[in-house]
């Protein structure tokens, strides 16, 4: 069974930093590409970041500069540093696995996790 696991979460304010980690268990880490997802107040789910097992990375426009996407596949980890944070960029932040291709897109993805909350203040 695979689980997803996301923690890292908190509230700071505007210019803040935190650091996203997903550990994922279950399957073969490294055959897959995985990513960060989001969803905002009034808004639908988006895509963050994602990493593919090369360590290939594509970033939503507006977090580029300031998120980094990064895996240790010894410890089956992603992370998420996310640096400058800004009010907007306040949501539930869900690690996403077992993506069949690079992508921003939720459909590639197969497995989830419960998300970690993301309270950036102005």
């Amino acid at each position: 069974q695979v689980q997803v696991v996301e923690s890292g979460g908190g509230s700071v304010q505007a210019g803040g930093s935190l650091r996203l980690s997903c550990v994922v268990s279950g399957y073969t880490y490294s055959s897959y590409s995985m990513g960060w997802f989001r969803r905002s107040p009034g808004k639908n789910r988006e895509g963050v970041a994602a990493i593919d097992r090369d360590g290939v990375t594509k970033y939503q426009d507006s977090v580029k500069g300031r998120f980094t996407i990064s895996q240790d596949n010894a410890k089956n980890t992603l992370y998420l540093q996310m640096n400058n944070l800004k009010p907007e960029d306040t949501g539930m932040y869900y690690c996403a696995a077992g993506g069949r291709a690079l992508g921003l897109y939720h459909g590639y993805y197969d497995y989830w996790g419960q998300g970690t909350q993301v309270t950036v203040s102005s």
